[in-house]
């Protein structure tokens, strides 16, 4: 295929979905978070000790505030607000502690401290990465789905703006076929091929554009946008992403696939898929998946008929969840769940839950997740999937495989060019030692190709995944 030889004769170099190093900010404001942090808890000790027992109040407060200033360093969402509003309240507390004792220095010292150690921990693991400027497509066209997103494309006048930048815009219409109009453009000279839509749009235009061997740009106008976040497109910066046809670099991304479709974040099948499959699903989608797992996963609901191979070899009759994935997502409670660090390292994540032990009546499983460059599933059914969150029933066997660094993805030159998780550390430990490598001079290496692990199910954070 063009696409795929393309794809292998340019520079690897480019590529590569992690900074090759920290910039002088960075290690700067490494430096002053830990010096901050440290200046907070030798204060907090000092307090400890002169004002016992007193004092100990002080300190495992100050120790809170920090953990959850961290918590608010790497989540995102809501995760991070109760984080921050965690370390508030904590020097809340602190206050009260030391107010009515005169102890404005300390606080002064506490509360500067744990503010910087923050504000400088973000900036710390802000990921940017910078690639020269890629040659300007001549005759690029960007389709637009006016209705994905709440008609987010629409709301920011995105056909003037594609036009303003030398773009002709396709707008799409109920009953169009997607890929019919993507290879008509093609066929007419189109040298560059961009989506604003949902991630299921994504896939189709991706897969035609990594056929040609053309440059493609996620445009983020899709509800959550979640190739976009993983790709380090600004999810809140629309009109800004078509500048990644102006001036933006370029990088080697993976696109999966299954049954000779593509996909561009993940396949669900079990309980997930199910859900899917549901009327009510695209309108409320917790209470439906909800509504779903007693089916599923109850003492009396029947296991899924989902044939499967570990990565142990072993082979094993049914799941209650099987998500298979273009790269690893990070799952469990770690830093930056639900999103991959990176999507280029040309391996399938796979992640499953077993259904609960037959006549067990217990519920399901732990998670065991790994890498694999095909994943097979067979069934004596048809079998029911979410891809890229759409619902669709595929004939047995299900086969998936990875089409390595075949997309050639250009990025607007000011969004983040990364997964918001490629400098993020696995924990708050391992966070520490983090900075003080970004400090003197080393990135913290994303997880690529992660090893088996098993999670208790329910434990995800997978705000990415789905």
């Amino acid at each position: 295929m063009v696409g795929r030889d393309g794809a292998r004769n340019a520079d690897r170099g480019d590529a590569v979905s992690t900074p090759a190093g920290p910039t002088g900010r960075q290690r700067v404001a490494a430096a002053v978070a830990l010096l901050a942090a440290l200046a907070a808890i030798v204060t907090a000790v000092v307090v400890g000790i002169i004002r016992f027992p007193e004092g100990l109040g002080v300190l495992g407060c100050v120790a809170i505030a920090l953990v959850a200033a961290w918590f608010g360093v790497v989540r995102r969402g809501w995760q991070r607000i109760t984080g921050l509003t965690v370390a508030v309240l904590a020097l809340a507390a602190t206050a009260l502690l030391l107010i009515r004792n005169d102890g404005w220095p300390y606080l002064l010292v506490i509360v500067a401290g744990i503010a910087i150690w923050h504000a400088a921990g973000r900036v710390a693991f802000r990921v940017h990465v910078h690639r020269p400027a890629a040659p300007r497509p001549d005759r690029p066209v960007l389709f637009v789905n006016p209705r994905s997103g709440g008609g987010k494309a629409t709301q920011v006048g995105l056909a003037a703006e594609a036009a303003n930048r030398g773009m002709r815009t396709v707008e799409l219409h109920p009953g169009d076929d997607l890929e019919e109009l993507v290879r008509t453009a093609v066929a007419q000279g189109a040298d560059g091929l961009a989506m604003a839509g949902g991630d299921g749009s994504q896939a189709i235009v991706a897969a035609v554009a990594a056929q040609h061997g053309l440059p493609y740009a996620c445009i983020p106008a899709g509800t959550r946008n979640h190739f976009a976040l993983d790709l380090g497109v600004d999810r809140n910066d629309v009109v800004g992403a078509l500048d990644a046809f102006v001036d933006g670099g370029e990088q080697l991304v993976d696109l999966g696939e299954v049954n000779g479709r593509v996909f561009v974040n993940n396949v669900s099948m079990g309980l997930y898929a199910e859900a899917v499959q549901s009327a009510g699903y695209r309108n409320a989608k917790v209470r439906t998946l909800l509504g779903t797992a007693p089916a599923v996963l109850g003492p009396s609901g029947s296991e899924l008929d989902l044939r499967w191979r570990g990565p142990d070899g072993l082979a094993h009759r049914s799941a209650a969840v099987i998500l298979v994935s273009n790269n690893q997502y990070r799952l469990g409670g770690s830093i930056g769940s639900g999103t991959r660090p990176r999507i280029d390292d040309g391996m399938l994540g796979i992640a499953v839950v077993p259904a609960r032990e037959a006549g067990s009546g217990s519920g399901p499983g732990r998670w065991t997740h790994w890498s694999a460059p095909v994943f097979e599933v067979d069934s004596d059914h048809p079998v029911p999937l979410g891809i890229d969150g759409e619902a669709v029933v595929l004939a047995p066997p299900i086969r998936f495989g990875i089409r390595p660094q075949v997309l050639r993805v250009r990025l607007a030159p000011h969004h983040p060019g990364a997964s918001p998780s490629a400098m993020q550390p696995e924990g708050p430990g391992q966070g520490l030692l983090a900075l003080a490598g970004i400090a003197a001079g080393r990135s913290p290496a994303a997880r690529g190709r992660a090893e088996q692990r098993a999670e208790p199910v329910g434990s995800e954070d997978t705000e990415g995944v789905g």
